[in-house]
Parts: C-alpha cells; sequence; structure tokens
C-alpha cells in the first residue's frame, strides 16, 4: 500500500476556497477614538481582498490587528478557526502564520539580503542554514533580485528592499500575506516592480490582505474590494462592480477624488 505523500504543516487545514481569516463584531478604540467599527469581514483561503479608503479610516488598523500587533477591545478574530492567541509562544507562531509587508522594509541593516530572509526560518522553524539558504535564494530569485543576495540593504533601491521584504515574509511559508501601504513610501517608478511581485503572487494562489491607494492594482489583481470609511465597512464588491457602480454615496464621494487625478 502507497503512502500519501505528507503535507505541510501550514497546508493542512482551510481547503481552497474556506474562511481563512474571520472577523467578527471587531471594536477597536483609540483613547475616545472609535477606529474599528463593528468589523465583520471573511477571507477564503486563495482570495486576494484589497482594502481600500481616505486617511484614517482604520485600514492600516484592521490589517494590523490580524496578527495581533494592535489588540482588539471587543470581538473575535479567527486564523484557521483558531482564535488569535494573546501572548508568549503561541502568539509568536502565529505571527510565523501571517507574512507581513509594512510601508517601511524594516530589514536588517548589518545582515546581508540573503541573511534577510534565512533568519526566521532557521531560528523560528529551525530549518537548517543550507535548507534556508537554499528557499531564500529560489525567493530571492522570484521576487527578481537574487542577483542581490550578497549586498546590503543599503547598496540595493527602495524597490529592491521592499521586494526582499516580501521574499522575507514567504521564507516563514505564511497562510495569509498581509501588505499595509507596501508602496507608499517608493518612487513611482519602483512602484509597478513591487506591485508586479504583488500580482504573481495573487496569481499563484497566496490568500493576501492588501491595504493600499493602488487602484490599478485593485482593479486587476483584487478578488474582491472592501472600502473602509470612518471606521466602518462601508461596501465590499468585486473590483468591476465597485468601480463601476459604487452602492454608498461616500464610495462614490472617495472614487470621485480619487480617479480624477
Amino acid at each position: 500500500m502507497t503512502q500519501a505523500p505528507v503535507t505541510p504543516a501550514h497546508e493542512t487545514q482551510a481547503a481552497p476556497g474556506e474562511p481563512l481569516v474571520v472577523l467578527s463584531g471587531v471594536e477597536k478604540w483609540f483613547g475616545d477614538l472609535h477606529v474599528l467599527q463593528d468589523i465583520d469581514l471573511t477571507v477564503k483561503r486563495g482570495e486576494v481582498v484589497v482594502v481600500i479608503g481616505p486617511s484614517g479610516s482604520g485600514k492600516s488598523t484592521l490589517c494590523r490587528t490580524i496578527n495581533r500587533l494592535e489588540t482588539i477591545d471587543e470581538g473575535d478574530i479567527t486564523l484557521d478557526q483558531q482564535p488569535l492567541p494573546a501572548e508568549g509562544k503561541a502568539l509568536a507562531n502565529l505571527r510565523a502564520e501571517v507574512g507581513m509587508v509594512f510601508q517601511s522594509f524594516d530589514l536588517f541593516a548589518h545582515k546581508t539580503i540573503l541573511e534577510n530572509v534565512t533568519l526566521g526560518p532557521t531560528k523560528v522553524l529551525k530549518q537548517s542554514k543550507a535548507d534556508a539558504e537554499t528557499r531564500a535564494q529560489e525567493l530571492l530569485d522570484r521576487v527578481g533580485v537574487g542577483h542581490q543576495a550578497k549586498k546590503y540593504p543599503a547598496q540595493l533601491s527602495g524597490g529592491q528592499q521592499q521586494r526582499v521584504a516580501i521574499a522575507r515574509a514567504l521564507a516563514m511559508q505564511p497562510k495569509v500575506m498581509l501588505f499595509d501601504e507596501p508602496t507608499s513610501a517608493l518612487d513611482p517608478e519602483m512602484i509597478k516592480e513591487v506591485l508586479e511581485v504583488m500580482v504573481d503572487l495573487a496569481k499563484q494562489g497566496m490568500t493576501m490582505i492588501v491595504v493600499t491607494h493602488e487602484m490599478g492594482f485593485a482593479r486587476t489583481a483584487a478578488d474582491r474590494v472592501v472600502f473602509m470609511a470612518d471606521g466602518r465597512i462601508q461596501e465590499e464588491n468585486t473590483p468591476e462592480e465597485f468601480f463601476t457602480n459604487p452602492q454608498t454615496d461616500r464610495a462614490k464621494d472617495f472614487l470621485g477624488k480619487i480617479l480624477k487625478h
């Protein structure tokens, strides 16, 4: 009798199309400011959800609650049907399963590009140095900076550094990737190269939640657009429906302002 192939641990739970990240009744205050109000959102495995809206609408805070960089005051968040742990080793394990790419690249300046990408897999996933380096080189090649592996972050452009940050997150074999304004610190010519990497990831079935001002990316790569304003999800729809037929006055006003530019 032949044995079934062993499935990696990070692929054993939610099947494609099943709920992977679920936020239910999430509330968050910063002092008197009610930044997240009654947030209900379900992201399925393999889905690309793009969160857009005016500044101060709660988009980044929403993104940061999914790996507990921000705590919530009420409600529930689950990843793969498991509630987010509050602290300790379980929280560290959760963060290994949720890749995060920020506006700032947060690379270790004193380590080479290759060392930046292998650090998590060797320390957290306990991979051998050789295995981690082989995988890191594959990922750096995949995002188009493989030839820069021995350089240090300061020797790379902003766009190249952000692509390294994406490779570093992928090296942890995450179940979901969170992107919080990943191109907002980049020069215009560098934005395209980072978005191309993200589009490729989306095509390959990576579950992604992306907070961005890049409407072109939302139109072409998203399965669903979530529009936030004033701490609430005002509407969510397919990109086609949202951009051509917004349902709320708030969304119509937002699109009217940004699509004129």
